[in-house]
């Protein structure tokens, strides 16, 4: 889970007029607890223009057609409305709100508020915020609220562990006696001696001196073994001494920079938001709060949960109009379906090769097809074109008269296959007669075989060179100057001078040998040669998918050729507004139109006809009358005007 907190700093600036212990006492006494409240509701960002004149009231019709001032108001001890100015109260109390969906995610926005008496200067508070949605509990960053007293045993532990550091020695010139050194070099190399200020390199032949010493002995001699140890030592220990000194590390990472409030009363109010993306189902979520109090490294007290706050989510997908869709498709009583297969045959050979190469899966997958096109139910097959091509290399009239007699080949090769197939079908509906005699079956048709050639696939080879990788761009364009050539025999030879001739004639021209099947098959039972039908439009129905999943971009994208009262809901889900106006102002008037102009006007701070809309609207249908209270851009008009439609059910 997320570790990242938010620390707010409390200096107090009086000193506690009790000790601790009693402190912590009354803390417990009470059982005081931090709260949760929801922050002071504000305007949709793009619900006001910043130039639009603000209106205490409107004249608008009501659902029966007559004219209504609406105002500020509030009512009196005989129950009649009367316009004031409503002073907004400086906390909200309750604990639920409607908040609304944009772009897929909705701002949960709450204050975390601690009273004065939970404060104290030797204490840091700790409070972990939860978030409840779909059965699932979410840790949110967690709030510190520490004392000036406990910050400054933090700070103080910090420093004395920069101390520690800074005892710790990094250049090994520290460890050498240099004053037992220097009455050494003085006495027995006064020639070095001299060099002692002068940062001349010296060598160790002339740092020798009649006794042989070197400069590594002189400082091996003269270094302190024992403080080296006890120096590394301390590079062993850091971390301990670290959780030693600073008993309650600070902690920075994810600071919150949202607006902090100190009240006059010394409570303290912090404004929380937390950003939720929607997901499917998805119609509330709760935030409850505990925590703890911390006194040095310390747990003293904990925190009672809060009560919980709950936000009610409201999404435009909701008005979606969930309905099948539509087309008009055209079924053509004949047939054409095709595929290819990459038939290997020997070198100048026509003879089909079951087993050469990757014939065995070839041949067993048009077998496959033949068998699934012959024993539908609802297509006949009339007839099968089975072109063979042959590759460049060779002459063209030889290549010719070989894809013809391989197309011949392979056709006599299915034959042999179809007829045995059809002698299966046939016993099997000998035997579904035997045993039900009033059964018939429609006999097996005979199946024409149509062989034709295509000489040299130069089509396919054009695609494949333009597309492989291992080709370089210059042998590419030469290769689109030589196929400009119209003989094809002297077009392939001049392909031979091609640098990458060996690898179109290795990897490229076998791809060429292949065998085309053309299937003509028509509709049982159908006369005519087409008929109009209807089907299920399933992209539109994808796009409703999408709507219902608030991925909305998905929806734009498959809704947007519609046109639609659904693409309207799309693009007000997303924010483009304008884009929703222009749909609903063509369509014909509805309570679900009337209700999401209503919405639209709203955002752009047009409320005389965002009330005129909605109060149409609830004429219409009475539930919008509930629906009003859920999205914010309708509740602030309700709540501004005062408007009361509990009668219109009656």
């Amino acid at each position: 889970m997320r570790r990242s907190c938010l620390i707010l700093l409390c200096a107090l600036l009086l000193e506690p007029s009790c000790s601790p212990v009693s402190h912590l006492r009354q803390v417990r006494r009470s059982q005081l607890s931090a709260q949760l409240s929801l922050a002071d509701e504000a305007p949709l960002p793009d619900m006001v223009a910043a130039d639009t004149p603000k209106r205490d009231t409107l004249l608008v019709e009501d659902p029966d057609g007559k004219t209504l001032i609406l105002m500020k108001a509030v009512r009196d001890e005989s129950g009649e409305m009367v316009a004031t100015d409503v002073i907004d109260a400086a906390r909200v109390t309750a604990r639920f709100r409607n908040v609304a969906e944009r772009g897929g995610s909705v701002d949960l926005r709450f204050q975390v508020l601690v009273p004065s008496k939970m404060q104290d200067s030797r204490w840091q508070l700790r409070f972990f915020p939860l978030l409840e949605v779909l059965g699932d509990t979410l840790e949110l960053d967690p709030l510190l609220i520490t004392g000036a007293a406990y910050r400054k045993a933090q700070l103080k532990g910090y420093q004395q562990y920069q101390r520690f550091l800074d005892s710790i020695v990094r250049d090994s010139l520290h460890f050498v006696n240099r004053g037992q050194l220097e009455l050494f070099l003085k006495r027995n190399l006064p020639q070095i001696y001299r060099y002692r200020t002068d940062s001349t390199a010296v060598s160790d032949e002339e740092f020798a001196s009649s006794f042989g010493v070197t400069e590594k002995a002189a400082l091996e001699h003269y270094t302190n073994e024992l403080v080296i140890r006890w120096n590394r030592r301390k590079l062993l220990r850091r971390e301990k001494v670290f959780r030693r000194l600073v008993k309650s590390p600070i902690l920075e990472d994810g600071l919150r920079l949202d607006t902090v409030i100190a009240t006059a009363s010394g409570d303290f109010s912090y404004e929380y938001v937390q950003r939720l993306k929607v997901r499917p189902r998805l119609r509330k979520a709760s935030v409850i709060l505990s925590g703890a109090i911390f006194e040095e490294d310390r747990q003293i007290y904990s925190i009672p949960v809060s009560e919980a706050l709950t936000f009610y989510i409201s999404s435009v997908s909701g008005l979606y109009e969930d309905r099948i869709r539509y087309k008009t498709q055209i079924v053509e009583r004949q047939l054409q379906a095709n595929t290819a297969c990459y038939v290997e045959f020997a070198q100048g050979r026509h003879e089909v090769d079951s087993e050469l190469g990757n014939n065995p899966s070839e041949l067993s997958r048009i077998r496959r097809n033949l068998s699934d096109l012959i024993e539908s139910r609802t297509l006949v097959m009339d007839s099968i074109v089975v072109c063979a091509s042959c590759s460049p290399e060779g002459a063209y009239a030889s290549n010719r008269k070989l894809s013809i007699k391989r197309s011949e080949a392979i056709s006599a090769y299915l034959g042999r296959y179809l007829r045995f197939l059809q002698d299966s079908i046939r016993a099997q509906r000998g035997m579904m007669i035997s045993a039900d005699e009033s059964f018939t079956a429609e006999e097996p048709r005979s199946i024409r075989f149509l062989p034709r050639q295509d000489a040299e696939n130069w089509r396919m080879l054009d695609a494949l060179v333009q597309e492989d990788g291992g080709i370089p761009e210059s042998d590419k364009e030469q290769y689109l100057t030589i196929r400009r050539e119209a003989d094809p025999d002297r077009r392939e030879k001049r392909l031979q001078g091609l640098g990458s001739y060996r690898y179109l004639r290795t990897r490229l021209y076998p791809r060429l040998r292949t065998v085309r099947f053309d299937f003509y098959l028509h509709r049982k039972d159908m006369v005519k040669d087409t008929i109009h039908t209807t089907v299920v439009d399933t992209a539109y129905m994808e796009g409703l998918g999408a709507i219902r999943d608030r991925d909305y971009r998905k929806a734009v994208e498959l809704l947007r050729p519609y046109g639609d009262y659904n693409t309207a809901v799309a693009y007000c889900a997303l924010d483009y507004n304008a884009s929703a106006m222009s749909i609903l102002e063509g369509l014909p008037e509805s309570d679900k139109v009337l209700y999401l102009k209503a919405l639209l006007y709203g955002r752009r701070g047009d409320e005389q006809n965002a009330v005129k809309a909605y109060l149409r609207a609830c004429r219409m249908n009475p539930a919008f009358i509930h629906r009003g209270n859920l999205d914010p851009e309708i509740s602030q008009l309700i709540k501004k005007y005062n408007i009361e439609l509990q009668n219109e059910t009656d």
